[in-house]
């Protein structure tokens, strides 16, 4: 019997416990492998902190947000922080404790990062499969990536509760997303609850675009907005906003466009930004199907040591792909693309004056 280690690495996401409970009951059940879980992403493998997947302790699992091996993205091992401000290289010692605890594979579950770190160990000699995790939705390998239309869910309820409270006070609202430089998140929830303006990374807004918009619904006698901007937009020949620009952590871009505009029409604006409220709570149909359809695959290439390998969503059907080819580039929005021509047709504006 061989031993498989799971981990979660990254941010928490909608859908993680649904991969842990296919794949370990894919790897038991029709593979007959014993399966371990990691804590906290690859650090666990540094502290050798391993807990029993059983049949049992996957139980009840699949509607659960979070993951039950807990997560973390700053445990980098080819960049461990020693406290002092430094980091250090702490792969080998990765390495060395898969092979003393006696894994012989593990599926690595993470965005774009975590994935990054899967494959540099997979090089060193630890044989990796990937599944992508990202409520950006931005792997360029697969059409999907779980998690992602739940946050769309969580942000297009949270749309429509805006629409109702701006309609009552005559109000301009705007409402900040995720989705770090792809605007996703912003453009599907925008579309789905019928934002008048979308702001996302791909396309630089004038604010003087998105003023003029405002004043027009107002001609047209439409008293009140709907802002959905994703935490990367940015203005025409500026940056990004950053809550913590050591970290380069994104955030406070609606408060920008709030002040941006605030001189330039006669409405009040109210600014909400949702936050992790987007990657917590229970995963929407879609992804626990897709996320169950994806662990089980991931345990399917393990039984068949097809390791180096990342499942994907390709046109319905779940495939493999190497992950050094799904890490090389991300997926950005197509400004010229279906859904914001779609979007435009509608009459929503990208405040890029087209």
């Amino acid at each position: 019997m061989k031993r498989i280690g799971i981990l979660t690495g990254g941010g928490d996401c909608p859908g993680l416990n649904a991969v842990i409970r296919a794949a370990v009951r894919t790897l038991i059940r029709d593979h007959e492998m014993e399966v371990v879980g990691i804590q906290s992403g690859f650090e666990g493998l540094l502290t050798k902190q391993i807990v029993p997947l059983t049949l049992d302790s996957i139980r009840g699992i699949l509607p659960k947000g979070g993951t039950l091996l807990r997560t973390t993205n700053r445990g980098n091992p080819f960049e461990y922080p020693t406290g002092d401000g430094g980091c250090e290289d702490r792969s080998q010692l990765v390495v060395d404790n898969a092979r003393e605890l006696g894994i012989d594979g593990v599926i690595a579950i993470g965005g774009d990062g975590t994935l990054k770190i899967a494959q540099r160990l997979c090089d060193m000699g630890i044989p990796m499969v990937a599944v992508p995790k990202t409520i950006d939705n931005d792997l360029a390998a697969t059409d999907y990536t779980f998690g992602f239309h739940t946050a769309v869910a969580v942000a297009t309820d949270a749309v429509d509760r805006l629409h109702s409270t701006a309609e009552s006070h005559d109000r301009v609202m705007i409402l900040e997303v995720m989705g770090r430089n792809a605007g996703w998140i912003a453009l599907y929830a925008g579309l789905a609850g019928g934002a008048d303006i979308i702001l996302i990374p791909e396309m630089p807004y004038r604010p003087e675009v998105i003023a003029h918009q405002v004043r027009d619904r107002q001609a047209e006698g439409a008293k009140f907005d709907i802002i959905v901007v994703a935490e990367g937009a940015k203005r025409v020949g500026g940056e990004e906003a950053y809550l913590d620009k050591a970290t380069r952590r994104l955030g406070g871009i609606a408060y920008q466009v709030a002040a941006d505009i605030q001189q330039e029409i006669d409405l009040e604006i109210r600014v909400t930004v949702l936050g992790h409220i987007q990657r917590g709570g229970s995963p929407i149909p879609f992804d626990r199907i897709l996320a169950s359809r994806f662990g089980k695959v991931a345990a399917d290439l393990v039984a068949r040591q097809q390791f180096g390998e990342m499942v994907a969503l390709r046109q319905e059907e779940i495939v493999s792909v190497p992950i050094k080819d799904a890490v090389s580039r991300p997926k950005y929005v197509d400004p010229h693309g279906q859904v914001v021509s779609t979007a435009r047709s509608l009459g929503i504006s990208f405040g890029d004056g087209l």
